[in-house]
């Protein structure tokens, strides 16, 4: 990843609120052209963030979860 430092100790709770102020500023559509499309390219390094840390969670909840030590699959929508 090339995120910086800041970014990267940045917790996922707090990299989700940063992607919902960039999208809600985004969504009001006052922001001038070149600003709208730092602050998207901002928005997809934040989702891709979030989107690696989650499946680095379900990666450990997967290993956390198996019988015998063995990785099997799991689906979180199934366990709800």
């Amino acid at each position: 990843m090339d995120m910086t430092k800041a970014e990267d100790s940045l917790t996922f709770e707090d990299s989700m609120k940063s992607l919902e102020e960039l999208v809600e500023k985004l969504e009001k559509g006052d922001v001038p052209l070149e600003e709208a499309i730092s602050m998207f390219q901002e928005g997809m390094k934040r989702s891709k963030d979030c989107q690696d840390r989650l499946q680095k969670v379900e990666k450990q909840m997967t290993e956390v979860l198996s019988e015998d030590g063995e990785i099997s699959s799991f689906d979180a929508e199934e366990e709800l």
